[in-house]
Parts: C-alpha cells; sequence; structure tokens
C-alpha cells in the first residue's frame, strides 16, 4: 500500500469539494496524473493487486476530506472565498512549469500541439459564460430525485477526472450542489450513496478514453491537458479584492499557492 497517497487523496478531496478547483488539477499537480488513469484502467488486469494498492490510500484520503472538510470549505467559502479562491490559483499556476518539462514541451510541442493546448483553454475557460443554479437544497426526495441524483454524480466526476474541469461547479450548473453538500454535512447516506455510485462510474468509464489517448497519443493529450490547466485559471479567479485587507490576504494566500505548488514539485515530481 502507498499509504503517503492518503495526503494525496486528501488534498484532491478538498478540491473537488470547490466550484472550480478540479480533482484531475491537483492529481497533475502531484504529479500522479498518468498513474491514477493507469490504475483505474488496470482493475481489470493481472496487476489488480498493484493497483488496488495504489488507489485504496488515495480513495482514503478523498473520502476523509470529503467528509472532514466539507464544513470547512463551506465556512471559507462563506467568509474568505476570494483569499480561498487565489490560493489554489497560486497552485494552479505554480504547477504549470512542472506541467511543460513533464510534457517535454520544448522538444516534443509541434505547432498542432500549441493548438491543442490553445483549444483545451477555451474549453474550460467558456465555462465562466454557463450559469450557476439557484442555492436551492432538495427537500423532497423522490425517484426522479435519485435518477438525477445519480447522473449528476456521473457527469460531475466524469469532468472530475480530467484537469481544470470542475465537477463541483458542474453540480452547481445542475442545480445539485448544494444538495449534495447538504447530504455531506448532514450524513444522508441514501443521496451518497446513490451519488457514490455515479461518482464510480463515471470515473472508470471517463479513465478509460482518458487510457486510450494517453497511450496512443500522450504528447496531444498532454497538450490539452496544459491548456485545460491553462483555462481553469479564468475560472478560478475570483475577481480583484474590493478591499485593502482581503487584497493583501489574497496576496498571501496566492504567494502560499505558488509555495505548496513549488515544493510539491520538488517532492512529486523529483521521484
Amino acid at each position: 500500500m502507498e499509504w503517503k497517497n492518503i495526503y494525496r487523496g486528501m488534498m484532491m478531496g478538498a478540491s473537488d469539494v470547490i466550484p472550480g478547483v478540479s480533482g484531475g488539477t491537483i492529481a497533475v499537480l502531484l504529479g500522479i496524473y498518468d498513474r491514477l488513469i493507469a490504475a483505474i484502467n488496470g482493475l481489470m488486469s493481472k496487476e489488480w493487486r498493484k493497483h488496488l494498492g495504489f488507489l485504496i490510500p488515495l480513495g482514503l484520503g478523498v473520502i476523509i476530506a470529503v467528509f472532514s472538510l466539507a464544513k470547512l470549505i463551506e465556512w471559507l467559502f462563506d467568509y474568505y472565498p476570494g483569499p480561498t479562491q487565489f490560493f489554489f490559483l497560486g497552485l494552479i499556476i505554480g504547477i504549470l512549469p512542472n506541467l511543460f518539462h513533464q510534457a517535454d514541451a520544448k522538444t516534443k510541442f509541434k505547432l498542432q500541439h500549441i493548438g491543442l493546448v490553445l483549444l483545451g483553454a477555451l474549453l474550460v475557460s467558456s465555462m465562466v459564460f454557463l450559469q450557476e443554479a439557484d442555492e436551492t437544497v432538495i427537500e423532497t426526495i423522490s425517484i426522479s430525485t435519485y435518477i438525477l441524483l445519480f447522473f449528476s454524480g456521473f457527469i460531475a466526476s466524469a469532468a472530475m477526472i480530467l484537469p481544470g474541469i470542475s465537477g463541483s461547479f458542474i453540480l452547481m450548473v445542475i442545480g445539485v450542489y448544494y444538495t449534495i453538500i447538504g447530504a455531506i454535512s448532514n450524513l444522508q447516506f441514501d443521496i451518497i450513496a446513490v451519488v457514490g455510485v455515479g461518482i464510480v462510474i463515471g470515473i472508470v468509464s471517463m479513465s478509460k478514453i482518458i487510457n486510450y489517448f494517453l497511450t496512443y497519443f500522450h504528447t496531444g493529450t498532454f497538450a490539452v491537458i496544459i491548456g485545460l490547466v491553462i483555462g481553469s485559471i479564468l475560472v478560478v479567479f475570483p475577481g480583484w479584492p474590493e478591499s485593502v485587507g482581503l487584497g493583501t490576504l489574497s496576496v498571501v494566500t496566492f504567494a502560499v499557492g505558488l509555495l505548496v505548488a513549488y515544493i510539491l514539485g520538488r517532492v512529486e515530481y523529483k521521484e
């Protein structure tokens, strides 16, 4: 078991709770994106034990973060939304040099790869034009509600595993984000189970598609991934702070995000 994956999973889980931030982006930040996709696809292979040793601690970390940090994330976004987003903005910008290095962009990127970077950036940045649904919680649960929650989990998780695309933001657009966050905070296990099944199926399905492209079109796929991460900068950017105090705090949290990205890059990418 790769027990240090617990902290990696906690970072991914914490980010997946936050609208605008992608767990896939954090996996890229941690230098485990390729292994994550390969491990999910390898569960049906002869080496399934090795892949479970990678995925179980990672999944445990995600679960710990989602259940333990849901209330903290809610509190941060209620009282310090800007500085919180600036921290993740620093993380995203800080990982780009390592990502370009991992893709060997200097030697492998050609004109078509630059086009793919621009395409990925345009795809994600266009999400800023999507409208969020009202902050309502679904209180009357019926069969149709469970079906909606299942497919919401499926769609969001398929997006979640792509760097730059926030599963939480997709849930906001669909209109079920606050229902799911409330269910996690209040331990409504029926809703958690239905959404959880949808998430698992969505992750497995999308990972197979991504694994195919990483295997046969590695450089082009990395070009798209870099574009998705770049595009997420516009989605995460909360706008300039309205006061000097919040501006100063945002600068500090942005710098901390850059520092964390640098440290993680030195640790994770040098292994």
